[in-house]
């Protein structure tokens, strides 16, 4: 029997990894399962973006956002980025693509906040950083810093 040439067996792989890199990652069968961690408003901007490229890629995708320390800021009515432009805004639109924003409670006893200072969308949980490790335990989340 014929030992195949080394140019057959490298173009014989490289058709291989063409054809897996050809697949499209979004139609997988389980959607993205992901958590936010925003402890600082000054990087929300650069988050909701970031939430908005990945819902596009990945419609399916199953995001929460969670909040705590300066990162609840953003969701404070009125709230406005280094522009004067509105949080709120990004905030209902990526609501209404499925996505959910945690506020931590803590974060609001240890900086005497009130819920009623936050906008409609927030959600609010005992504890921030124990909901992102209930979600990556138990969820099976992934955890992106942005």
């Amino acid at each position: 029997m014929k030992k195949p040439s080394r140019l057959a067996c490298i173009l014989a792989v490289s058709a291989l990894l063409l054809g897996a890199c050809a697949t499209d990652m979004t139609s997988s069968v389980h959607p993205d399962k992901v958590v936010y961690h925003i402890n600082d408003s000054s990087s929300a901007t650069a988050a909701l973006r970031n939430i908005g490229n990945h819902l596009d890629v990945n419609p399916q995708a199953q995001i929460v956002v969670v909040t705590h320390a300066l990162g609840v800021d953003f969701l404070m009515e009125g709230a406005r980025d280094k522009n004067g432009n509105p949080y709120n805004i990004p905030v209902e639109t990526l609501t209404e693509r499925g996505v959910t924003f945690d506020v931590c409670e803590i974060t609001l006893k240890s900086r005497k906040l009130d819920r009623k200072q936050f906008i409609p969308e927030s959600k609010f949980v005992p504890s921030g950083v124990a909901e992102i490790g209930k979600l990556q335990a138990r969820g099976g989340f992934a955890y992106i810093k942005p």
